[in-house]
């Protein structure tokens, strides 16, 4: 039973339950990184990253050029990588524009974002969280006419850099307006990692009261430390879509201070220790953590790519 219908967390998950891992360093990982890299380093690392068995990359990102340079490169990137069947490869885009560059290069899949935080919107996207959402409504509807799955991204919904801590009641208006408006899956985002387990407990059941359980995702920086908690709590309350970034690479740059995405393979690692599955290669990611890292020109911020599997594990 859902534990939003019954007041209280479930025992958790049982072993051998599927966990859906989608992986965003691609996309949200690079696009806060200051090292520049090539778009052939990035086609290798969407490559990579299909092979070790994640069902899901995010590629790239349709965004303005000016404001997010290190993704400049999007439409070469997304014609010239080679998919791996049974791989989805969603893009994000912030608008109409946006989506038709995508469906020029060939998207499969897009993802939009938005954020209850009127003052992060208006930083990020210079209007408010209504206009956000009036803006997007064309966007799923175009994608949703040729046939694309939609994601949302509900950004900062465990606190905002300029509001601080953001009301509930706020978080699901907006997760109930992108499911309204045709969004198959909603990502709650703790865009800063400042969400602790109790708070994303209460987020996550008040959202599942309005959004249907399995059409859910969480996706959690790892700024202070909370985010693997942060996923044990979600699992606990019924959450089965959980977000990486290999190597723990990216952040937000709209919001000073926030530290990489929760390290994929930290996390697969958690959900392997709990018996669940993911079809994931774990010493295949590890090694892909590792290169993207060299890529880059310093270690990875995984503790896993770090320190190694155990010897028991390897």
């Amino acid at each position: 039973m859902n534990s939003s219908a019954t007041g209280r967390a479930d025992c958790g998950p049982a072993s051998g339950e599927r966990v859906r891992v989608v992986e965003v360093g691609p996309r949200d990982g690079l696009q806060n990184e200051k090292q520049y890299l090539r778009a052939q380093v990035k086609i290798e690392l969407i490559e990579r990253l299909a092979t070790c068995g994640l069902p899901v990359v995010e590629a790239t990102s349709f965004v303005s050029k000016r404001w997010i340079p290190q993704l400049a490169d999007a439409d070469t990137v997304l014609s010239k990588f080679r998919r791996r069947e049974g791989v989805a490869y969603p893009v994000l885009v912030p608008n109409v524009a946006g989506l038709e560059r995508a469906l020029e290069v060939g998207a499969h899949e897009i993802a939009i974002f938005t954020s209850p935080s009127d003052a992060f919107n208006r930083k990020n996207i210079n209007c408010d969280t209504d206009e956000s959402l009036a803006r997007l409504a064309p966007v799923v509807a175009g994608a949703l006419e040729h046939g694309l799955p939609v994601r949302g991204y509900v950004s900062c919904a465990l606190g905002c850099p300029y509001q601080g801590d953001m009301p509930v009641a706020d978080v699901v208006r907006v997760s109930r307006r992108l499911v309204d408006m045709g969004c198959g899956e909603i990502a709650v985002s703790d865009t800063i990692g400042s969400g602790t387990a109790r708070a994303v407990r209460e987020v996550l059941r008040a959202v599942a009261a309005e959004v249907p359980l399995p059409r859910i995702a969480v996706h959690f920086h790892d700024t202070r430390g909370q985010a693997l908690p942060n996923v044990y709590v979600s699992l606990e309350e019924g959450i089965r879509i959980v977000d990486g970034s290999v190597a723990g690479l990216g952040g937000c740059p709209y919001a000073s201070g926030a530290a990489g995405n929760l390290a994929t393979e930290d996390l697969v690692f958690m959900l392997h220790g709990l018996g669940l599955e993911t079809g994931i290669d774990l010493p295949a990611l590890i090694e892909t953590a590792r290169w993207i890292s060299a890529e880059l020109g310093r270690a990875p911020a995984s503790k896993l790519a770090r320190a190694g599997l155990p010897k028991r594990l390897g």
